[in-house]
């Protein structure tokens, strides 16, 4: 069984990705969640977490981490995700909260009192990760890989060349992506190989707790999409976690990856090393292309009608 840390910014596709691990919990094990400002403040994607797992009836442990980025301002997304970050779902307000420590020395303890090799699932921007392994590199032999939703071999969808979360803090992404930890990147090109029409949708239009709740996250998020007259939308984050769940469905290929930092144009780049004369032992991340999208939509509705059954 793979056990992961979860460390993320809800965010509507971030709670998704998280529901799809929950339906499978026979395959992944969660051993707890850090939060990291990016979609919104870390206060409110902190909340907006507590409130999605008091729901559901869980208790995880949630640790409340980096409040803007390594040197530069934040900028939260509004636009995408409302100023609550996950507008849309009317939810109680929550009841639990989270660790008194910080989200840095709860992955460092959770790291190193693991007698397994632990998976990061990062979901958001990677300040978090960043400073773990600037910090406590001696956490460094107890991660097994960094599953990382961000980046792009050839677009952008805050800049021309730059994705949203590696836009938001370069200097922590570039600090990953050079750390030598085995790296798996699901970048715009296979999420959006992997967009959900909107008409499929529908299938969760209905009473059941969990299949309302991605009904109501998808009524709101897919509106960026439907304004531009476009019929699907993806679910980005989703994507980390059904590759760990799914691997044979995705095509990828190995890169050297490294992150601009700087520009007008182009900061928070993902510049992947296309040069086939590149030594194998420095190609540093594995970037996933692109997915089946009838198997991974698939896969996706059945494990949130999975989740229903066990969420009474």
């Amino acid at each position: 069984m793979q056990q992961i840390l979860i460390d993320c910014d809800p965010g509507h596709d971030d709670i998704i990705a998280i529901l799809v691990a929950l339906a499978h919990q026979d395959q992944i094990e969660i051993l707890g969640f850090t939060t990291v400002a990016g979609n919104q403040t870390v206060d409110k994607v902190t909340n907006n977490l507590l409130k999605v797992l008091d729901y559901l009836g869980l208790r995880y442990d949630v640790a409340k981490g980096a409040r803007q980025p390594l040197r530069r301002p934040l900028e939260v997304q509004p636009l995408a995700h409302g100023e609550s970050g996950m507008d849309g779902p009317l939810l109680p307000e929550a009841k639990s909260h989270p660790l008194a420590i910080s989200a840095v020395e709860y992955l460092r303890h959770k790291l190193l009192n693991s007698t397994n090799k632990v998976t990061l699932v990062a979901l958001g921007p990677l300040t978090n990760i960043a400073l773990l392994l600037t910090l406590h590199p001696e956490v460094r032999p107890k991660i097994e890989k960094i599953a990382i939703m961000g980046g792009s071999l050839d677009s952008g969808n805050i800049l021309p060349r730059a994705e949203f979360n590696i836009y938001h803090d370069p200097e922590a992404a570039k600090i990953v992506f050079s750390s030598g930890i085995r790296i798996i990147m699901s970048g715009l090109e296979v999420c959006y190989s992997g967009s959900v029409t909107h008409d499929r949708l529908e299938i969760f239009n209905n009473d059941h707790k969990v299949s309302r709740l991605v009904y109501e996250l998808m009524d709101f998020f897919s509106q960026y999409s439907k304004q531009r007259n476009i019929n699907s939308s993806p679910i980005f984050d989703m994507t980390v976690i059904i590759h760990l769940l799914k691997p044979e469905i995705f095509k990828s290929k190995l890169y050297y990856i490294d992150v601009e930092t700087e520009g007008a144009l182009c900061r928070g780049m993902t510049v992947a090393e296309k040069r086939e004369s590149l030594p194998f032992d420095r190609l540093n991340t594995e970037v996933l292309l692109s997915v089946d999208n009838k198997e991974f939509v698939d896969y996706f509705i059945e494990s949130i009608q999975s989740l229903d059954k066990t969420s009474l």
